[in-house]
């Protein structure tokens, strides 16, 4: 079961991959843009040196596989191997047998291209537990010695590579139409991470949490969790209501709650890729067809 899983996972990786290598061989390097993290500097390399990416992507990574190997797991190790010589071998193949995307010199299009197969390759990546290497292997490490966010260190490592790449090899519109597919390529990710169905968690303190629950329950036919918590102001122990329904339910979640206890304290949040009976499975524990 377990080994059947990494190589579905190991497949989609690959997949994923090839997407990645696509949009950046087709519209990235044909149109001028940059990148971020170590593909940016394989980037700017290919425009210096001429150096094909497939190549300077294996260079680079190599030294970090035998400094972070140790530290990300054998699963996550096996998968960064995957994703990184798999990008590389893609590129090579690409960059051998390009297609002529004809865009009209539209940077804006190209921007758009790139932004979409880049975000969607590294999505995909991402989803099935693979990297391409690179910044995430030293985000690792700067979080595991150093205790900084990976988060903040791959945006700063980002930050300095396209601002490189803007003084070595690009003009003003192709750094602006640079940053709008490093923009579109971050949400598109991110929407691959979430999923695309989205809902709406709300918690619910008030001192009529029953009557609320039940009114929600056989309304809205909704399930409601109640959790132990405890005010710190009242020094009192108090039960929380939460609840998941979806975004188009909220305001009937909303009429619910305060035709029982208009005083009530609700919490809404975002909640994505949501997962179980009454949104991805029905009252009989069968997938919803969406």
């Amino acid at each position: 079961m377990i080994f059947g899983m990494r190589i579905k996972n190991i497949l989609f990786i690959l997949f994923g991959s090839a997407i990645f290598g696509f949009g950046l061989v087709h519209f990235n390097m044909q149109n001028h843009l940059a990148e971020g993290g170590f593909t940016g500097i394989t980037l700017i390399i290919y425009q210096v040196f001429g150096l094909n990416p497939s190549y300077s992507n294996l260079l680079l990574n190599v030294p970090l596989f035998f400094i972070g190997w140790k530290y990300l797991g054998k699963t996550s190790f096996l998968y960064t191997i995957v994703g990184t010589v798999g990008l590389s071998i893609w590129l090579w193949v690409f960059e051998k047998y390009q297609l002529k995307i004809a865009l009209g010199h539209d940077l804006m299009l190209a921007a758009l291209f790139a932004g979409v197969f880049v975000g969607i390759g590294l999505g995909i990546i991402f989803r099935f537990g693979g990297t391409t290497g690179g910044v995430d292997i030293i985000a690792t490490l700067a979080h595991k010695f150093w205790g900084r966010s990976m988060g903040r260190t791959m945006f700063m490592f980002d930050a300095v590579v396209i601002t490189l790449s803007i003084i070595i090899y690009l003009d003003y519109r192709q750094a602006m139409y640079t940053l709008v597919a490093v923009f579109i390529g971050a949400r598109v990710v991110d929407f691959m991470q979430e999923g695309a169905y989205s809902a709406r968690g709300a918690m619910i303190i008030s001192d009529k949490n029953t009557e609320i629950a039940d009114k929600i329950m056989k309304e809205m036919d909704r399930g409601v969790t109640v959790l132990r918590g405890y005010g710190s102001f009242s020094k009192t122990d108090r039960d929380v209501l939460y609840c998941v329904v979806g975004k188009n339910e909220l305001m009937r979640l909303k009429n619910a709650i305060t035709s029982v206890d208009p005083h009530a304290f609700v919490s809404v949040s975002e909640v994505h890729d949501v997962l179980g009976e009454g949104f991805t499975l029905d009252e009989n524990k069968n997938p919803i067809q969406r």
